[in-house]
């Protein structure tokens, strides 16, 4: 059952939208001081996406009154930006697309919305962008439940800095979610060095998964011994969770294992990280012991999964 939003949640979201609407422009009555109106622009924009398209498609895209989109293309027709022709599958529909004029007006839109991004994250400090990005994207991602399953990510190797986001986004994650205490982030801390100073390339390997630039998970395996590969830090921060990330990860682990020769993989995670270990289960794995333990400030059971090649 869903819970009516309190009033002052309310009014919060009312404020950032009058606050962005400032921010953007969108209240002028041109849209970047160009000869558009925000809905023309949106209109523009569609059209420069589509090599061909029908004024029902746009309406239903953009959600807008059809009598209000047939003025707006016609204004586009009169103006050379447009051009119109009857649909070869269907009689009642006529195909839209722009002109080389329309692209050209196009293109001069589009960069000076890119210029205007580009000179509000300018003063902002990288970490302010990426928090500035994030928080966009959760807005995104919440109010569209279908974009989430749109939204692409890539796996690639390490970089300069993301070992340091590895510990840091594990202390942070895991105390907010389980309230883990600094000692976890510390084993962490530990892991990761060893893993850095100690790297066999040819058996050992670490995957961050990227979206939007942004770091949004993580894995490594490494050997445990000549037969043995051990899976850990398994990390999908919460924005990106539901993308198939988590799985991902372990697959690229299995893959891996079985390229270099591993007969086994096994890995150590605690009950209470219950996302994991569905995780792990879909993969395969198979739980062959547990115990329990105090750690990180909490009483915990340990559990080691196994997975056989």
């Amino acid at each position: 059952m869903r819970t009516p939003a309190p009033a002052t949640r309310i009014e919060t979201v009312r404020r950032f939208n009058r606050f962005y609407t400032r921010q953007i422009g969108v209240l002028q009555e041109h849209l970047l001081e160009s000869p558009f109106s925000l809905t023309e622009a949106r209109v523009l924009y569609e059209l420069a996406h589509h090599d061909e398209t029908t004024a029902r498609t746009l309406g239903v895209d953009l959600q807008l009154d059809a009598g209000y989109l047939s003025r707006i293309l016609e204004t586009f027709h009169k103006r050379g930006l447009v051009e119109r022709a009857p649909s070869t599958t269907d009689g009642r529909q006529r195909l839209v697309r722009l002109t080389p004029r329309g692209r050209k007006a196009f293109a001069g839109l589009d960069g000076d919305s890119s210029r205007n991004v580009r000179a509000l994250l300018r003063p902002l400090a990288e970490e302010a962008q990426a928090r500035l990005i994030e928080s966009m994207r959760t807005i995104e991602t919440v109010l569209d439940a279908t974009q989430a399953a749109r939204t692409s990510y890539i796996l690639r190797a390490p970089q300069p800095g993301d070992m340091g986001w590895v510990v840091q986004r594990h202390g942070a994650l895991y105390a907010q979610e389980y309230s883990w205490d600094a000692t976890f982030e510390a084993l962490v801390a530990e892991i990761v060095a060893k893993f850095i100073r100690q790297l066999d390339p040819k058996h050992e390997r670490c995957w961050i998964a990227e979206r939007d630039g942004l770091n949004v998970g993580c894995v490594f395996l490494v050997r445990k011994n000549r037969t043995v590969g051990q899976l850990r830090l398994l990390l999908v921060e919460p924005s990106a969770r539901g993308l198939g990330i988590g799985a991902r990860l372990v697959q690229e682990c299995s893959r891996f294992a079985r390229q270099v020769g591993y007969r086994r993989i096994v890995l150590w995670t605690n009950s209470v990280l219950h996302a994991a270990r569905r995780i792990y289960q879909a993969a395969g794995y198979r739980l062959i012991e547990e115990n329990h333990h105090h750690s990180f400030g909490k009483d915990l059971v340990g559990q080691t999964w196994e997975l056989k090649l």
